[in-house]
């Protein structure tokens, strides 16, 4: 197998990573096993292990190369060892009530927070998998890790299936014997042109440095001198992380979506603004005399392309938190996210990522760190949904309840919230600083709450 350069996206997420602010996804994936009928905990952290084991990609470690200068590249690590990446937890007995999974949640999703605060090992394969068990026949947990630098969300949901047993029975087929679990040839990327592409190439080239001009001036413009926006949101980082869930009906925020127009996202987003506003005014913080700023990815992954790496843009837009009406909040951020897809996601300062692709390899591996700090200039707040596979998963037998994607967060950032839809419902990961927002579990419950006034201001059928 041969080595596969990193993309200059991938290697920039690579190089903003310090110990205090890893630069790994994460999906906190909950299973409600029948009494008597799951797996017990070796035989499943085996299984977990050997379909893990079987993807190609989880098989690779990044490594540094002469050429290009500054470049990096994924390579096979030959002395790959799945254990080193599997493990399991036991939640204390203490914490845990005979069948109350509320308990059960808040123990596992505390713990997990402690697991993503703590960078992946480097000179291995970036990913960790984590089983945490509770009661005996009651729920468990899988906790994934991956590098930002493996895949963005869409790509990462597409490595962490293949621990399904519906995604690695249809993997599996054809692959006996010898071959069942190789991993398959990553090709590599063809870094040194021949002559027939270098005036092809120079032409791109010459179109990338106008595109990322372009994006920069945006950027510049965008910026901003003043950083006074919300206190939680713009504290100083602590290096811990806090995780909390929420659970949000689909077919309410469908309902909420047939009555205004729009999308769902639409929906969700003006949910994530009124969210942040009544936990601010419940908390007794006064509302900011600017609305926050969210970064929202908007994925450039073609159908059938590639399936590594980042292909990555993103849309600036503006939480009006500061509107006291919950309708003049979906109106104001369907109309800016309208706006938005106007202009396309290769144009505007939100095309950060955009930028970062044209930038040289060199560029990334110093310029990182001043690219981190500068991203609270841009954004206070991480919103992106993550797409699920609409079957019905599982694990071992043990019937997929919930999963809750959580999303890095950027130096200078507080919170970072992730959603994806499964089983009916919105399922919202928060991803926190542990110290500025010690009272996550809130802000998930004031979410909840949002949608439920929302659907209440529906006019009667």
């Amino acid at each position: 197998m041969g080595t596969e350069l990193l993309a200059p996206l991938d290697l920039a997420f690579w190089h903003l990573e310090s110990d205090a602010h890893p630069m790994h996804l994460g999906a906190l994936a909950v299973f409600s096993p029948d009494p008597g009928q799951a797996p017990g905990p070796e035989a499943l952290l085996e299984l977990l292990g050997s379909r893990a084991a079987a993807i190609p990609r989880l098989r690779m470690r990044v490594r540094d190369v002469l050429l290009p200068v500054g470049g990096a590249a994924w390579s096979v690590d030959k002395e790959f060892d799945v254990h080193r990446h599997v493990k399991r937890v036991q939640l204390p007995g203490t914490e845990l009530p005979e069948g109350d999974e509320g308990a059960f949640m808040a123990a596992a999703t505390r713990l997990a927070g402690e697991l993503m605060e703590q960078p992946l090992r480097r000179g291995l394969p970036p990913w960790q998998m984590y089983v945490i068990n509770g009661a005996a026949d009651g729920p468990f947990a899988v906790l994934v890790k991956l590098h930002h630098a493996l895949a963005d969300g869409m790509r990462a949901v597409a490595i962490g299936a293949g621990i399904f047993d519906e995604i690695a029975s249809v993997a599996g087929r054809g692959r006996t014997g010898a071959t069942a679990g190789r991993a398959r040839p990553v090709p590599p990327r063809s870094w040194m042109p021949g002559p027939r592409q270098v005036a092809g190439l120079a032409l791109g080239r010459i179109e990338d440095l106008g595109r990322a001009f372009g994006v920069g001036a945006s950027l510049v413009r965008a910026s901003r001198l003043d950083l006074r926006g919300a206190p939680s949101l713009s504290a100083s980082s602590s290096g811990t992380r806090r995780l909390a869930t929420a659970d949000l009906d689909l077919e309410a925020v469908q309902r909420i979506r047939r009555a205004v127009g729009g999308t769902a996202n639409d929906v969700l987003l003006a949910v994530v603004a009124g969210a942040l506003r009544r936990w601010m005014l419940e908390r007794g913080e006064p509302l900011p005399a600017a609305d926050p700023r969210a970064l929202v990815p908007v994925s450039r992954r073609r159908p059938g392309g590639a399936a590594t790496g980042n292909r990555l843009s993103a849309y600036l837009l503006g939480l009006p938190v500061s509107e006291a009406d919950p309708w003049e909040r979906l109106r104001a951020v369907r109309g800016a996210m309208d706006r938005n897809k106007s202009a396309g996601p290769l144009r505007g300062a939100g095309a950060v990522a955009v930028l970062a692709d044209q930038l040289p390899s060199l560029a990334h591996r110093f310029g990182a760190p001043l690219a981190g700090n500068a991203a609270r200039m841009l954004f206070d707040v991480l919103v992106t949904s993550v797409p699920l596979p609409r079957s019905a998963l599982s694990l071992g037998g043990c019937p997929l309840r919930a999963l809750y994607p959580m999303a890095p967060l950027a130096r200078g950032q507080s919170l970072a919230v992730a959603l994806t839809t499964y089983g009916g419902k919105v399922q919202v990961g928060l991803v926190a600083d542990g110290k500025a927002l010690p009272d996550l579990e809130r802000l998930g419950r004031c979410a909840e709450d949002e949608v439920t006034e929302l659907l209440a201001l529906l006019p009667a059928p």
